[in-house]
């Protein structure tokens, strides 16, 4: 019984602490998110990407994040003329 308090006392601790810095959090995986996309998508872009060769095999798994990345990039359609997602 006390052992269940302490614990709850504990989680309620740790969200309140957190709860702050939420958004920021969030955002910075965003950020990291964002770049990432722009690394993988570079050279259809046009800029050269050396390691364009080993980001070939994560398309299929990026491609259903690649419309909501062009949108915040300011794009309303997407550049790219073989994703088609808009």
């Amino acid at each position: 019984m006390m052992l269940e308090k302490i614990k709850k006392l504990i989680y309620y601790y740790e969200e309140v602490i957190s709860l702050p810095h939420r958004q920021e959090v969030a955002r910075e995986l965003r950020n990291e998110d964002d770049f990432f996309l722009l690394l993988l998508y570079s050279e259809m872009l046009g800029i050269p990407n050396p390691v364009y060769y080993y980001t070939l095999e994560l398309y299929p798994y990026i491609i259903e994040d690649f419309h909501d990345w062009h949108l915040r990039m300011g794009m309303d359609k997407s550049p790219l003329s073989g994703i088609r997602c808009c």
